[in-house]
């Protein structure tokens, strides 16, 4: 297939942020190609239902919610746990 690149769709460096970007390879290092797809076609202000099935996307946000409250969580600094030999009575 060949597809024809005007000079409007060559700056699309300049419509991901860095933040962005790291999403974006973090799910293709997951292995996550199809939530990786789905984040590049959100950050340059495309609708991914427009490119791929409601029931895909739909699973995808579902799964991947799911990753990133997990992951969100996992990032919290964890307490100290407290050592009963040093407390006072």
């Amino acid at each position: 297939m060949n597809y024809r690149i005007s000079s409007s769709q060559t700056n699309v460096q300049n419509l991901i942020t860095p933040e962005e970007l790291n999403q974006i390879l973090e799910a293709v290092a997951d292995g996550r190609y199809s939530w990786a797809c789905v984040l590049i076609l959100r950050f340059i202000g495309y609708n991914p239902l427009h490119y791929i099935p409601q029931r895909t996307y739909s699973r995808l946000m579902k799964e991947n919610s799911q990753i990133e409250t997990a992951s969100a969580s996992t990032n919290k600094p964890k307490p100290h746990p407290v050592n009963s030999s040093h407390c006072v009575p």
